[in-house]
């Protein structure tokens, strides 16, 4: 579950909280929070949950996955990697569980077309 330590502790840097902090809003303590970014110790489903909910992605994407891609399809896990960190994508990432890199292509074009009409 490396993927998971690893995304774990980058999302938490991303929102700039400490480990105590991050432990606070998930109800757990500072050393759970180092444990599970060590992967010395791993989250139950609930748990994975909260903390997906608490840095707002899937919790596919906090297991280091590319939100739902296809993990045959690496050309489209790198793009959804890109788009990742932008705010505005973030709903993209529900919508690509059976999409192929055009039809992500295609969706990106459209929510950057409405927001240019704000």
């Amino acid at each position: 579950m490396s993927g998971f330590s690893e995304t774990l502790a980058s999302l938490r840097k991303r929102e700039r909280l400490t480990q105590a902090e991050l432990g606070t809003r998930l109800g757990i303590s500072k050393s759970a929070v180092s444990m599970y970014e060590r992967g010395q110790r791993q989250p139950e489903l609930e748990l994975l949950e909260k903390m997906a909910d608490t840095f707002r992605v899937s919790v596919s994407t906090l297991l280091g996955r590319a939100d739902g891609a296809p993990e045959g399809d690496p050309e489209l896990n790198e793009y959804l990697t890109v788009l990742r960190d932008r705010p505005e994508m973030r709903m993209l990432f529900s919508l690509t569980k059976n999409a192929n890199k055009e039809d992500v292509e295609t969706a990106v074009r459209l929510i950057e077309a409405l927001q240019k009409g704000k």
